[in-house]
């Protein structure tokens, strides 16, 4: 059985999953084999495994971390919000529905077993799981049926290390109010904490240090600095949101409400001479030189807010005036001329589209859940992409038609078509659309020609080893400022 340890964290996007990732790494780099585990995860950025179950994206990036192949086991549940007050809860890969937030709590106990099977059997597989937590251990309120937070660990038997925020300032009230609100048993599991974010000298901090491992009868295992290593983020807290940089090529990706896999344009900002900006009104929008729909969890609630927010007519007045536009999944749903829902998928009805492809999308209950790969049929204002191989996966609800002799974007290695092009719009189901590097240099190839750039003048690069360095320059950072020694004695001794 392995020997597990567990990162829990003082807030949400207090560092954990990054923390996670790179002790994934760390321990990988040394001999061990390594799985990540987060018992439930809340996030509308989710990945399709090889055996078609979905699974929270985080988890994906520690198996990548780790070297190892993502499963489901890694992450038993996912909660996919699909209001500000339910979600879809998805257990071991499948959709068993959509639950209010009071009838989840009700029902939730009823999870326990999955989770401990799933724990169980990558324990049985590996030498090491990395658990992460959720939130914080001392939402008071939430105790209760807890097996994301003290609740794992002690399902786990795992050691606890508590990881604090120090750029959001208080990290010293983080750490020790977090501690003081939990139970004596559950401080029992808590063997050290870590500072993350940190800006600055540290010898400054060091008084500090002192101070609070008198407070807390525990060591600080170290204090990570503000990392900049480029490893997708979990959810929409991520600052990619909120940034962007001067660039020759400017893709602005519309900030739907319910936005989801962002993650998807991670390798489009890490291309140099390429900017991505995440906009939500039309002011934001600009004249940008190609425009994004992203997927998204309420393709018509999403539409309709961009209807009455102005962005859907901004946008349309822009691709008429020469701006390309590609959708995503629920963003090329977006841009047919009909949305139906008559399964009640996401509350019935009938919606206009966008009328910007030739397509018509009816919703059914059951999600497509697929790893796909495929060869590109373009022309036209399109052309440079054709015969291109695309990879990538489906995650949605709903068979989208197209019309009047339409043409297909790709056809698929399973037998199927996927998309559609129509002059300078094209519309995709596949996440991971531009994370091959002949993908991405055709389209940007359309872009620097619109512009009178030389397409030389972006790099293209391979993603995946790409990937592989910022993974190993997590681990530098992991190495060189936390006390590995502490980690690895934590860990053997358990709680």
């Amino acid at each position: 059985m392995a020997k597990a340890i567990m990162i829990q964290g003082t807030m949400s996007n207090a560092g954990k999953s990054l923390v996670a990732a790179g002790l994934c790494r760390v321990f990988a780099q040394d001999g061990y084999k390594v799985a990540p585990f987060k018992s439930q995860n809340m996030a509308l950025n989710s990945f399709i495994t090889k055996d078609g179950l979905e699974m929270g994206r985080a988890q994906v990036v520690q198996a990548e971390a780790a070297g190892v192949e993502p499963s489901v086991l890694m992450n038993p549940i996912l909660l996919k919000p699909v209001t500000n007050m339910g979600s879809q809860v998805i257990v071991m890969g499948e959709v068993i529905g959509n639950y209010h937030a009071q009838e989840y709590y009700k029902m939730k106990h009823t999870l326990r077993p999955a989770i401990q099977e799933a724990f169980d059997r990558l324990s049985a597989e590996n030498d090491i799981i990395v658990i992460e937590g959720a939130g914080s251990p001392a939402e008071i309120n939430l105790k209760a049926d807890d097996f994301v937070n003290m609740g794992m660990a002690k399902m786990a038997k795992a050691p606890v290390l508590l990881v604090g925020d120090i750029d959001r300032g208080g990290v010293f009230a983080q750490l020790y109010g977090t501690i003081e609100l939990l139970t004596e048993e559950e401080k029992n599991y808590v063997k050290a904490t870590v500072i993350n974010k940190f800006r600055g000298d540290v010898e400054i901090l060091k008084p500090g240090l002192k101070q609070l491992e008198d407070l807390t009868h525990r060591p600080v295992a170290g204090v990570l600095p503000y990392l900049k290593v480029d490893i997708d983020d979990e959810d929409s807290l991520s600052e990619r949101l909120v940034r962007s940089k001067a660039a020759k090529i400017d893709i602005a990706v519309v900030r739907l409400p319910r936005l989801s896999n962002f993650t998807d344009f991670t390798v489009l900002e890490a291309t140099d001479g390429v900017g991505v900006r995440y906009v939500g009104s039309e002011r934001e929008l600009g004249k940008p030189d190609l425009i994004i729909l992203p997927g998204t969890k309420n393709t018509i609630s999403d539409l309709l807010w961009l209807r009455q927010n102005g962005l859907e007519a901004a946008i349309k007045h822009l691709n008429a005036d020469g701006t390309p536009v590609i959708g995503i999944c629920g963003g090329y749903q977006m841009l047919g001329k009909q949305i139906t829902d008559v399964s009640g998928v996401e509350g019935g009805g009938s919606v206009a589209g966008m009328g910007l492809l030739p397509t018509k999308t009816e919703f059914a209950e059951e999600k497509h859940r697929t790893r796909v790969g495929g060869r590109v049929s373009a022309e036209g204002f399109w052309a440079p992409m054709n015969g291109i191989e695309l990879e990538g996966y489906e995650i949605h609800m709903g068979e989208t038609a197209l019309e009047g002799g339409a043409k297909p974007l790709a056809a698929l290695d399973n037998g199927h078509m996927d998309g559609c092009s129509s002059g300078n719009v094209l519309g995709s189901y596949l996440h991971g659309f531009f994370d091959s590097a002949a993908c991405r240099k055709a389209v940007l190839e359309v872009l620097c020609r619109m512009k009178g750039i030389d397409p030389a003048e972006l790099s293209v690069f391979d993603y995946a080893a790409y990937k592989e360095k910022q993974y190993d320059l997590l681990a530098d950072g992991v190495r060189n400022n936390l006390d590995m020694k502490m980690i690895y004695r934590i860990l053997e001794e358990g709680v």
